[in-house]
């Protein structure tokens, strides 16, 4: 697939959260022309009298020239590019409903940090039920350290985007690349995926530990340990491991865990997700576990974390 970046062809973003707005903002602001969606009326309107999204991104303007819609069809007439910038467990539910619309050479980028409930399928693979002509071509997943509230202020960020054909991935490379948002690329989807997913349930144990006021020697042997539990399954699953030292692997980790950005909503159905993966592959993933049981089964913070530290000894892996 050869891919041509056209500054007259429009890009659908999907979801006008603070990080679908953001990118937006980012592609408009490199000359592209932008079409924003947002399911709910009221809100659509809203941003258009203020031009401004103050839900989620407020004290940034939205540029008098960006479209906002909320009905999806006119938003993606004609688009070359479609951003997800929709939470990944309603990926499935949304696309649905627009899959009549979407153009179907049209390049899908992925923001959605996720594996969903029900199906354990990864964003990619949600995508390809419903849009198969997309995979492996036109598809990828952009993902890393990259909070909504500093990208919009054009503090310097760092991403990688991942697809299984690494022209597509450096098609999105180029795409979204400014002096203030480096882009790398990567040929690991799965990976990329998987490590956006699962640091997702090491961030609530490390908010778990915060919360029973543990120190900087926990939080460092959480990240560690809870990157090598992401990295087991992750490979298991077909991800390569180095890309679980990279951005969307350790980076991600640290970024979600340690900024008072942080705010992970995709983290407590990712979970029950990622114990239910780490259980098929027969992976041991203690930490995973031990969040569950705090968050499902009402087990006492200290008590898991004292089953975690009394585990049998074992050789670092």
């Amino acid at each position: 697939m050869k891919q041509e970046i056209s500054s007259s062809s429009p890009i659908a973003v999907l979801g006008a959260g603070s990080w679908g707005t953001t990118l937006a903002l980012v592609l408009h602001g490199k000359g592209y022309p932008v079409r924003l969606w947002e399911y709910r009326k009221d809100a659509v309107e809203r941003m258009i009298a203020d031009r401004e999204n103050r839900e989620f991104l407020p004290g940034i303007p939205l540029p008098e020239d960006m479209s906002i819609f909320y009905e999806a069809a006119p938003c993606l007439e004609g688009a070359g590019v479609i951003l997800l910038a929709i939470p990944s467990q309603f990926v499935r539910g949304a696309l649905e409903k627009m899959v009549d619309d979407i153009p179907k050479d049209a390049v899908i980028v992925n923001v959605a940090k996720g594996v969903e409930e029900g199906t354990l399928k990864r964003p990619s693979e949600v995508v390809a039920d419903l849009l198969p002509h997309s995979l492996p071509d036109k598809y990828a997943a952009l993902s890393g350290p990259s909070h909504a509230e500093e990208v919009s202020r054009g503090i310097p960020t760092t991403v990688v985007a991942a697809s299984p054909s690494l022209q597509t991935a450096k098609y999105v490379q180029e795409l979204f690349f400014t002096p203030a948002f480096r882009v790398y690329a990567r040929e690991d989807l799965i990976g990329v995926e998987l490590g956006a997913a699962l640091k997702n349930v090491i961030a609530i144990a490390t908010g778990i530990c915060d919360g029973l006021h543990f120190g900087d020697n926990t939080k460092g042997a959480l990240l560690t340990r809870g990157l090598a539990e992401m990295t087991r399954l992750g490979v298991k699953l077909g991800g390569y491991p180095q890309t679980f030292s990279g951005l969307s692997g350790m980076g991600d980790l640290i970024t979600t865990c340690m900024s008072r950005h942080s705010r992970n909503a995709e983290g407590v159905r990712t979970t029950t997700s990622s114990r239910e993966l780490a259980h098929r592959e027969n992976v041991p993933m203690p930490i995973t576990e031990a969040v569950y049981d705090v968050l499902f089964e009402n087990k006492p913070p200290r008590e898991a974390v004292t089953e975690l530290m009394t585990r049998e000894l074992k050789v670092e892996d």
